[in-house]
């Protein structure tokens, strides 16, 4: 049973001997890995996980290895504190925290980032070649590199039956289940709807950022995305006509387009004209503030 305030654990090894003492009980484990600044997404992913497994896992991280040299983390909202009255507030209950310190060897210099250099340090990554390489991984080329290799450490250290993730990121969702299988980790990895506020704007703890003319600007993504979707079911099937319109409504909005491409659900290969299901993949700046969205759409000729 979980208790009402989570055991926070920040230590690796105390990590792994709970999740170990929980096996050994014969209880089955669930993970969700965040970065923190909890919302009503993350909760939805604990509470799928608790519906799975007899205890839950959520780890709170900030991974530094998934920016760019000259991406500036510091600022990174958190607030921990808060995150922990949220978990403990859930009906369902979390039953620990994991909170380390760093997940890295940062070398003799003790640096905030992971470095390679003569042997010191960090220098072992998971990369998902072709997955990874689309979509986010074009304008964000070491992010994937530092998202699997981080969530494979989390799951060495949790070592979960369950990893439950959102499809707000969906290329990571795809990304961490080819992981999965490819290295053959034991654990299933379970994808969760978007969860969006009332006007449809997909949760993320990048929402706080945004101006309230900005956040209102934002409401072009998810209204595209709608769009192409109602457009596929009445028949239109040629994706280069249906992003161009998507793209013309967000930058007539004040945005500015990163990318938006049709993909295949499972291999994120391009698609241009839709056969069967694909997924619409949307990533947007306003202002300062990147946001990304998508929508499966299940489509088929013979609807």
């Amino acid at each position: 049973m979980a208790t009402t305030t989570p055991k926070v654990i920040s230590d690796k090894n105390q990590m792994r001997n709970w999740s170990r003492s929980m096996r050994a009980q014969g209880k089955l484990i669930g993970f969700v890995p965040t970065m923190g600044l909890l919302h009503m997404g993350h909760l939805s992913l604990v509470s799928k996980a608790r519906s799975l497994c007899h205890v839950v896992a959520v780890s709170i991280y900030v991974n530094p290895a998934q920016y760019a040299p000259s991406d500036n983390i510091s600022p990174y909202p958190s607030d921990f504190h808060a995150d922990l009255r949220k978990l403990a507030a859930l009906p369902s209950g979390v039953d620990v925290v994991f909170h380390p310190r760093n997940l890295y060897d940062y070398g003799e210099d003790g640096g905030d980032v992971a470095v390679d250099v003569d042997g010191s340090g960090h220098e072992s990554w998971v990369r998902v070649e072709k997955l990874q390489a689309g979509l986010c991984g074009k304008s964000r080329p070491v992010f994937f590199r530092g998202v699997a290799t981080v969530v494979t450490k989390l799951f060495n250290i949790v070592e979960p039956d369950v990893a439950v993730f959102g499809k707000k990121d969906y290329q990571q969702w795809r990304i961490i289940q080819r992981m999965v299988r490819d290295l053959d980790f034991s654990i299933k990895v379970i994808g969760v709807e978007i969860v969006r506020e009332s006007d449809g704007l997909a949760m993320s703890s990048r929402n706080m950022n945004l101006s309230p003319e900005e956040r209102e600007k934002a409401l072009s993504v998810s209204k595209s995305l709608l769009k192409a979707k109602s457009a596929a079911e009445d028949g239109k099937v040629h994706c280069e006509e249906l992003k161009n319109v998507a793209i013309q409504c967000i930058t007539d909005a004040g945005g500015r387009v990163d990318y938006a491409e049709f993909v295949d659900q499972n291999n994120l290969g391009i698609v241009e004209q839709m056969k069967g299901p694909v997924v619409f993949c949307i990533a947007a700046w306003f202002g300062k503030v990147r946001l990304i969205d998508n929508m499966e759409i299940n489509f088929s000729k013979d609807v």
